[in-house]
């Protein structure tokens, strides 16, 4: 599980042991958040390796693939959800966005998976089977302003999957997406200070409320489990029905 040191990643990452699974643990910049996940899934009685390493970086990706291979022996699903975008302060339009910020983001969002996925399904190959799942978002789906970089990555993330959906079948190995919406962990949904920008936000969500990490995991626990094993080249969209008609209330 990349990016599972907190977040969606974290929620899949216990969802998944709460049901069986043993899990491997990663992250690059919350080297502490990632290891007390891994601690949380030991005290739910799996398994559990903690691997720091940036996706965006080969010969980490490939060492952190060698350590499960000794730890575990096998590797049956990957997430893909490691992810970074731009704070508020970086939400510019292209013709003023930071360039180091574009190449930040396209290397986390975009070569992670495929760094990643590349060296999974090499062994999910030798294995003859296995789930890969990447983790979009409706920024993939659906244009956001003032954020090329997330954008791009998250669209180009959707059709990855699907090459390589096409591209893994004859291996028995199946590879979708799902695309969150808004979570709630976002801090001005909590914040009186912002209420009129939380508003203006859920006016787009037909559901009128921001969505759960633990919802994302049921997508992700649904899409490993073998009741998903004629599904391969989808996305499944957790927005709260935002991408269904993108509504306003002005």
């Amino acid at each position: 599980m990349t990016g599972s040191g907190r977040g969606i990643g974290q929620a899949i990452a216990l969802g998944f042991a709460e049901n069986g699974a043993d899990v491997i643990v990663n992250c690059h910049s919350h080297g502490s958040e990632g290891m007390k996940v891994a601690e949380e899934v030991e005290k739910l009685g799996r398994k559990s390796l903690f691997v720091q390493a940036d996706v965006g970086n080969t010969a980490q990706v490939q060492q952190m693939m060698r350590r499960t291979i000794e730890a575990f022996g096998h590797v049956d699903i990957l997430v893909n959800n490691a992810g970074v975008n731009v704070g508020r302060e970086g939400r510019l339009p292209i013709h003023e966005f930071s360039e180091a910020d574009w190449d930040r983001i396209i290397n986390v969002d975009l070569k992670g998976v495929f760094l990643c996925s590349k060296a999974a399904s090499q062994q999910m190959i030798r294995q003859e089977g296995g789930k890969i799942i990447n983790i979009s978002s409706i920024a993939g789906i659906m244009p956001l302003r003032l954020q090329s970089a997330f954008v791009a990555a998250k669209a180009a993330v959707i059709n990855l999957t699907r090459a390589m959906a096409l591209e893994l079948a004859p291996h028995n190995i199946n590879v979708n997406a799902i695309a969150p919406g808004s979570m709630e962990n976002v801090g001005w949904y909590h914040d009186p200070s912002q209420k009129a920008l939380a508003d203006s936000v859920l006016s787009h969500i037909p559901l009128k409320r921001p969505g759960r990490f633990e919802e994302v995991a049921n997508a992700a626990l649904f899409l490993a489990s073998e009741d998903s094993g004629y599904i391969t080249g989808s996305v499944i969209v957790v927005d709260g029905g935002w991408t269904a008609g993108h509504i306003r209330d002005w």
